[in-house]
């Protein structure tokens, strides 16, 4: 792993100060891994309001739920105009809740795959576990957990990484960061390396409060996942061209 600069560890602390800035509020809603065999066709849902496309599912905290923003301006939005303008028949379901930890998402992981016919899941949490100082091990074990049932319901997984403060010294920053990029080789799974790259420590582009994005950090957060996200979708639709006409 490359040494750590002076500039890389205030921005990776401004972006681990995140999540629980803000409380619990009732919001629910640059690797390529090959993406899994589409998942079978989901049983009919019974929410009216379902469009029965394909999903993208964000499994995240307030940098998804987008705080200090309207709806419109969080990047699973942003994700959505993305997928309109080129074409892809798919909706991005934004299920971040603010202050929520990975142990918090693991509860939410049954939730957040019942969304009807979800395809992919962005898991995008850990800065609240490290803004805590929580344990690593029990982090990587919480990330794990919500990985594999999504896998095991052969749902492509898009892991966001995020840094930790560097308060807690040099070790626990470190040992963190290791966190995504393994995740990622053992589940072989795609992954954003850092998800606020080109944002955190940035004033121009963080709200008042110094940690959360503004409208425009939230589109270069958007680009970041796009990167990644993009070359899924694509594979994903080209394997269901093969298969027959059901979602692409």
């Amino acid at each position: 792993m490359p040494p750590f600069s002076a500039k890389s560890v205030r921005a990776w602390g401004l972006a681990a100060l995140l999540l629980t800035a803000c409380n619990r509020s009732p919001q629910t809603p640059q690797q390529t891994a090959p993406a899994p065999q589409p998942a079978p066709a989901p049983a009919a849902s019974t929410d009216p309001n379902d469009s029965g496309r394909p999903k993208v599912v964000v499994l995240g905290d307030s940098l998804t739920a987008g705080y200090g923003l309207l709806e419109m301006q969080a990047f699973p939005a942003l994700l959505q105009e993305k997928l309109n303008v080129d074409g892809y028949q798919w909706e991005v379901v934004n299920a971040g809740l603010s202050g929520d930890t990975s142990a918090a998402g693991l509860q939410r992981v049954d939730w957040a795959l019942s969304q009807g016919d979800v395809r992919i899941l962005i898991l995008e949490l850990g800065a609240n576990d490290g803004l805590r100082g929580l344990p690593v091990a029990e982090m990587k074990k919480n990330l794990a957990s919500i990985i594999e049932p999504a896998q095991q319901k052969r749902v492509a997984v898009l892991l966001a990484g995020m840094e930790a403060p560097p308060n807690f010294g040099r070790d626990y920053l470190v040992t963190f960061h290791q966190v995504y990029p393994s995740l990622a080789s053992q589940y072989h799974v795609a992954l954003v390396p850092f998800l606020l790259q080109g944002v955190a420590g940035d004033v121009a582009l963080n709200q008042r409060d110094g940690i959360h994005p503004t409208a425009q950090g939230a589109r270069i957060v958007a680009d970041n996942v796009w990167t990644t996200l993009k070359p899924i979708l694509e594979q994903q639709r080209q394997q269901t061209r093969k298969e027959g006409p059901a979602g692409s």
